[in-house]
């Protein structure tokens, strides 16, 4: 016997078509949209959510505080989704009337760490004014395409993908109260694919650096690429002939899955500028140095990777030499902003509470 031959109606045909069509174009839709403005006309995913310090009684107290030893919750959010904008703000601030070293307390004793799908360390820990690019406990405008400081507010615009959820916190660790307020934007997903990495930021630091040793940026092992560094590097001794910026001669070193490292031609090349960045500070898209000050013997600078990811299958090690041959003495730390698959490498412990300040 034949089989017959199920047919549908043209109105079930148009009705199955169209849901094909509607499920493959919510599939391929980009997590971040992307594309500058051209990009805008690209349909968005997932819903639009948001987490922030705003008074859930429809109040004037749209901050909160974080005692000396506390800790506070900025996110925390079940399912999956992409965190697309970070803002903040807190005090103590100069501008405000606060002294110097509860500012620098502030940007330096508060410590931010992002948990993604449940783990049980962080991918991100860093403190709070150096995740936003500037270092040494300061505040200093600048724009750069996913980070800047902008008259006050802390602005982060790096994409950050999880697959069953998101906990952010941040401790204070100084003997001052902080106040604080925020605003994550982020779009909740049905589902994210397995393949998306997590972001990750981690934070280092060398005081002294040691002689014929070069320092260490970024030592992670997975899958994943190096999406970008910031450098803070403050000289201890100016060393003839290259005097109080003489650190600036030192070349980074990337090693990649085992491969022989790929070499630089120096600390200010790597980060966009040239000659000691012999026209003082500068703030670009990608590449700058926000301080420049040879009085002090400081450089606070960054370097980008978003044109230029730098992939690794298995491993990545990004090192910088501190002057030439690693002969400058320096008090140096960084934070690296990196995507990789989990588990990840567990991260170098923060040094105590004294051990974070400039």
């Amino acid at each position: 016997m034949r089989a017959k031959t199920a047919r549908m109606s043209p109105r079930t045909v148009l009705l199955v078509t169209a849901l094909v069509a509607a499920t493959v174009a919510h599939a391929t839709r980009p997590l971040t949209g992307g594309g500058g403005l051209g990009g805008l006309v690209v349909p968005r995913r997932g819903r639009a959510e948001h987490a922030s310090s705003a008074d859930p009684t429809g109040g004037n107290v749209d901050f909160r505080g974080v005692p000396p030893g506390g800790e506070l919750t900025l996110l925390d959010h079940h399912g999956a989704g992409v965190v697309h904008r970070f803002w903040m703000t807190f005090h103590p601030r100069a501008s405000l009337g606060a002294p110097p070293e509860q500012v620098i307390a502030a940007h330096r004793q508060l410590i931010l760490r992002m948990y993604w799908d449940g783990e049980k360390t962080p991918s991100v820990e860093v403190p709070i004014g150096d995740f936003f690019g500037v270092g040494f406990g300061e505040q200093r405008d600048y724009v750069s395409m996913p980070l800047s400081e902008t008259s006050g507010g802390y602005n982060c615009y790096w994409p950050m993908p999880f697959h069953r959820s998101a906990r952010w916190t941040l401790s204070n660790v100084s003997d001052s109260e902080a106040l604080v307020w925020w605003n994550i934007d982020f779009t909740a997903e049905r589902a994210i694919p397995k393949s998306v990495p997590h972001f990750h930021a981690q934070w280092r630091r060398e005081n002294p650096t040691a002689a014929g040793r070069s320092y260490t940026i970024l030592d992670a092992r997975g899958t994943g690429h190096l999406a970008g560094v910031a450098l803070f590097l403050h000289g201890l001794a100016s060393v003839p002939p290259y005097g109080p910026l003489g650190f600036l001669e030192g070349d980074e070193q990337i090693t990649i899955d085992g491969a022989p490292p790929l070499l630089g031609t120096g600390t200010e090349d790597y980060l966009g500028g040239g000659f000691y960045f012999d026209h003082g500070p500068v703030a670009g898209p990608y590449t700058g140095a926000v301080i420049r000050d040879e009085a002090s013997m400081r450089v606070s600078g960054y370097r980008w990777h978003v044109e230029d990811a730098i992939p690794f299958a298995k491993s990545i090690h990004v090192a910088i030499e501190h002057g030439t041959g690693n002969s400058v003495p320096t008090d140096y730390s960084s934070v690296a902003y990196f995507y990789q698959t989990e588990p990840h490498a567990p991260f170098p412990p923060l040094p105590d509470a004294a051990g974070l300040l400039p």
